[in-house]
């Protein structure tokens, strides 16, 4: 039976032998297990989906980590696109809450000195009596918030933190 194949519960196995020096008893076997094509379709399938899972998994970890770094002041400046973008549609005219919140500066810190002057936050409420726009100035000594109320048709300064 050497070397000729022989079939054995489905499978062809045919045997060899592993070494010239080897005896008919010490002989390599080569089994070859009969496989549909729909089951090599099926495991190639299943690996490629378990390489794209993992691979997937790399990208997701490597485009978090560089977002990282910019993240916060995307949500930041949004934020206050938005927030300007309310206030235009208001019709809460920003010219004229800057001069309020810049008059406000001037008055509690005098002499202090702010590089931008942002709106971050409109509260509009019912009614316009409790109206409040947040603006945060950002110095080189650090930040500070000037909390705008309106008064009828114009703007006081409520606080300045």
């Amino acid at each position: 039976m050497r070397g000729r194949p022989f079939l054995r519960c489905g499978a062809a196995v045919r045997l060899r032998t592993a070494f010239p020096w080897c005896g008919p008893l010490d002989c390599a076997a080569v089994f070859v297990v009969g496989l549909s094509t729909l089951g090599i379709i099926l495991i190639v399938i299943g690996v490629l989906v378990v390489l794209f899972a993992i691979g997937g998994a790399f990208a997701v970890v490597k485009r978090s980590r560089a977002q990282d770094a910019t993240f916060a002041q995307h949500v930041e400046a949004a934020d206050s696109m938005l927030e300007q973008a309310r206030a235009l549609d208001r019709g809460w005219h920003r010219d004229t809450m800057e001069d309020v919140a810049k008059a406000a500066l001037a008055e509690s810190r005098p002499g202090w000195a702010y590089d931008d002057l942002h709106l971050v936050l409109v509260d509009d409420r019912p009614g316009v009596s409790e109206d409040r726009a947040h603006f945060m100035a950002v110095g080189s000594d650090g930040d500070v918030r000037v909390i705008l109320a309106r008064e009828g048709d114009r703007w006081v300064a409520e606080r300045v933190e």
